[in-house]
């Protein structure tokens, strides 16, 4: 017999196909192929599970049977599954799969599923400080491996039962003890969903966070690229503006340099100095003792310039340094002049410095001088002296003295 068709499977089979799908992209990568057939799987599933009804808002967790409990994963498995596909626009992928993996954490949040301190994180988002993010990083982290665990547990206990249930099956036939150990089965799967649906919790939290990065990563890159897009259009408009404007300057330029003169160069360094620091104008008279030498074919230079096209070809060959202003014998003239200044100042400055300049009085003009046998000066000296005889030294310590 062929393989059955996907439409015409009943939901658990087509839920355990979908599951081990998953399991096997997420264990050995996502083979594009299998990822797609499993998420139509789910996609069925899920379609499925709403049809029949098996969910009710007016239901708790206690009300879900053991055998429809499973069916909770769907939109988590069908969330990893999507947000494995390959496509050039990730976007609209990551919103896909964070659009379901929000529908599974709202129902089990209806179902009073979530863990108190993980709903009121998610409800608060993100924390701002770092240390409460590595806290809740770490609390979820545990929560995950105590699942991890209690799973493993589980199914390691199923397996003992099943061995030792065949080999008790073997040896006595079955009694009344049944139907006790067929409700220890039914506790024991609704224990393994239950755990299931806490591990799939602490994952879907992780991967809802890390799809939120990722997506605002894209975005930003997104933005940019389409800025940078729209700058070099701008940037392209701009730059053909600027050359059709600078092809129209050329244009008039060419056509006006037919009809005027250029101006004659400035050959004076000290007037090209004046100049750029703008303490001249280049259009102002100048005199310009040295005329630049002329360079070019020696019949140019030695001829006569009868026209202007002639001086122009003489003028083709110059050098590209700056032609000398002055002479050598204009410029040792000028360092003996300099030199002349100099010494003279020098001269005129040791002679100050060797004068008596510091005894010599000198008084404002209307003051008369002061002599030495004025009267006022010697009444002075008088009363000084006979303030001395009347206070001899050490007079005013007689309080010191011990027989004072």
């Amino acid at each position: 017999m062929g393989e059955m068709k996907m439409e015409d499977m009943p939901l658990p089979a087509l839920f355990e196909q979908a599951r081990k799908i998953h399991a096997t992209a997420t264990e050995s990568g996502a083979d594009q192929e299998l990822v797609k057939k499993g998420c139509e799987a789910l996609n069925k599933c899920e379609n499925m599970v709403n049809r029949l009804g098996l969910f009710s808002a007016n239901e708790t967790k206690e009300d879900i049977s053991t055998t429809d409990l499973k069916y909770i994963l769907v939109p988590y498995y069908l969330a990893e599954l999507t947000e494995k596909i390959a496509h050039d626009d990730r976007i609209p992928i990551l919103k896909a799969s964070q659009a379901k993996l929000k529908e599974f954490i709202s129902f089990c949040e209806a179902m009073e599923l979530v863990p108190k301190e993980e709903l009121e994180s998610y409800m608060q988002g993100v924390p701002k400080a770092v240390a409460d993010q590595r806290a809740k990083k770490i609390a979820r982290f545990k929560r995950q491996k105590a699942a991890e665990s209690k799973l493993l547990e589980i199914n390691e206990r199923k397996e003992r039962r099943g061995r030792s249930t065949k080999a008790a099956a073997l040896s006595t036939p079955v009694e009344a003890g049944e139907e006790e150990q067929l409700d220890d089965d039914g506790e024991e799967e609704r224990e393994a969903w239950n755990t299931s649906i806490s591990l799939a919790i602490c994952k879907a939290f992780d991967l809802l966070e890390m799809i939120k990065k990722e997506e605002e990563m894209l975005s930003a890159v997104k933005d940019r690229q389409s800025k940078e897009d729209g700058n070099q259009e701008f940037s392209k408009d701009i730059m053909d503006e600027r050359a059709k404007k600078a092809e129209a300057w050329h244009r008039n330029a060419a056509v006006r340099a037919q009809y005027t003169k250029p101006s004659p160069p400035i050959t004076c360094a000290t007037f090209a100095q004046d100049v750029l620091e703008g303490r001249a104008q280049a259009s102002q008279a100048h005199e310009h003792k040295h005329q630049p030498l002329i360079f070019g074919p020696q019949s140019l230079v030695n001829g006569s310039f009868t026209n202007e096209r002639a001086r122009m070809a003489a003028q083709v060959f110059q050098p590209s340094h700056r032609m000398p202003t002055m002479s050598i014998e204009e410029a040792g003239l000028k360092e003996m002049e300099i030199m002349n200044t100099w010494q003279e100042n020098t001269a005129r400055f040791i002679e100050e410095a060797n004068s008596s300049w510091h005894n010599d009085r000198k008084f404002k003009p209307g003051e008369e001088e002061e002599d030495e046998d004025d009267d006022a000066a010697q009444d002075r000296a008088r009363a000084l002296d006979d303030w001395k005889d009347d206070n001899p030294r050490g007079a005013g310590n007689s309080k010191l003295t011990p027989c004072g």
